[in-house]
């Protein structure tokens, strides 16, 4: 009688509460407060480095700390943040990811010490997790089971287009003159768009998980070294190609960046819809084997087909999200999804996390040429990792394992 009771006042709460958005809105809106939230963090990446020696007189190495202690806090959150995700807690996650957030880009601001800096970057780090890892669960609850990778992919494009706009709108804010407290109010209140997208919603997707499930299923170890692989790359990118370039005194230093997100940008829009219909394992294989063959040749290149090279290291990395996330939800269960592709995307920012201080190093003790030669092997690496598990045993059984979930789900 309790149960009935419950069905229907569940049923009544449904019916009789604000109208519903449609699918469409609400997967627009989370795209839109995810993208919000990546941007605040990529404009703090921009701003940060400045901002620390010019206010607390910060050297490299407090520098590098507060920038990678938030991809360690993303790395660690994501995980939980899926879970709570696959427990249909995806509307609370997000909002209150985007609450650390903007507190956390605040926190800069008012910080007395570094120390406060840390916090607020951790703050950051979970803030992002909480946003993005929260929310995919409720995306792949409205997806169809066999567009799930490729709105999966759809959807990283909000974290991955924020990740590039942020640094842009930290540029135009520090060239029009405005104060550090101008900039930093501008880039917090973005995350406060997040909420207000997010709030407004409901989540009617019938939560997947039990209440005991892992925050680390199986599935996502394999697509997750793969990932963590391509971020190496990437964070190589990041953390040293303008440096290379300028201690060369190239004229392409300005368009390098630019280069790269641009062809990232285009391929991964143009690309997704392709990996349902290949296979992750494949594209992760090809993606890979581009993207280390742009990294070999990067440093053994002159002005200005070093751009060629730079292009071909930003379109092989802008596909293995997609293909991994495909990986992962070919193997991972149903109700565990949010909480594997979480872990998954845990190794990404471990990857870049890596990348920064290894790179460096190779830089200070071997140059230049040998940081990006260890970048295209790690790539290679991943090509292999993605070649072997792509066997066509494994490819039967992860696929027959989906269809069957599927076919579970529609009953």
């Amino acid at each position: 009688m309790a149960t009935q009771y419950q069905s229907v006042l569940m049923q009544y709460r449904l019916v009789s509460s604000r109208p519903v958005a449609s699918t469409s809105t609400v997967i627009a809106r989370l795209w839109l407060a995810v993208f919000c939230g990546y941007t605040t963090l990529g404009a703090t990446i921009q701003l940060l480095p400045g901002y620390l020696t010019s206010r607390f007189h910060a050297g490299p190495l407090a520098v590098g700390i507060c920038v990678g202690v938030a991809f360690a806090a993303s790395a660690v959150f994501r995980p939980i943040a899926g879970r709570r995700g696959d427990l249909g807690l995806s509307q609370r996650t997000a909002t209150a990811g985007a609450v650390l957030t903007a507190v956390g880009a605040l926190g800069h601001l008012v910080a007395p010490g570094l120390w406060a800096i840390v916090v607020a970057r951790l703050a950051m780090g979970v803030g992002e997790a909480a946003l993005f890892s929260g929310t995919l669960p409720w995306v792949l609850r409205l997806s169809t089971g066999s567009g799930a990778a490729r709105q999966a992919g759809w959807f990283g494009l909000s974290m991955w287009s924020g990740l590039s706009c942020g640094p842009l709108l930290a540029t135009v804010l520090s060239s029009t003159g405005g104060s550090d407290r101008a900039a930093w109010l501008t880039v917090a209140a973005l995350p406060v768009a997040s909420i207000v997208l997010v709030t407004g919603l409901r989540d009617t997707t019938e939560a997947t998980a039990p209440e005991r499930s892992s925050i680390l299923p199986s599935g996502w170890h394999t697509p997750g070294a793969i990932l963590g692989l391509a971020a190496y790359g990437y964070g190589t990118i990041a953390s040293i190609l303008v440096l290379y370039l300028a201690g060369r005194r190239s004229n392409v230093e300005g368009l390098a960046l630019a280069v790269f997100s641009l062809a990232f940008l285009v391929i991964r829009a143009a690309g997704s819809p392709a990996v349902d219909r290949i296979g992750g394992a494949r594209v992760a294989v090809a993606t890979m084997l581009v993207s280390a063959l742009g990294l070999a040749v990067l440093p053994l290149l002159g002005d200005p087909t070093v751009l060629a090279a730079i292009a071909l290291a930003g379109a092989g990395v802008a596909l293995i999200y997609p293909a991994t996330s495909r990986m992962t939800l070919r193997s991972a269960a149903q109700h565990n999804a949010g909480a594997a592709m979480g872990a998954m995307t845990s190794l990404w920012d471990l990857g870049i996390l890596v990348a920064g201080p290894v790179s460096g190093t190779l830089v200070s003790h071997a140059g230049y040429t040998v940081a990006f030669e260890v970048a295209a092997a790690a790539a290679a690496v991943g090509a292999g990792i993605a070649a072997a598990s792509a066997g066509p045993g494994r490819r039967f059984t992860a696929g027959a394992r989906l269809s069957r979930a599927t076919r579970r789900s529609r009953r």
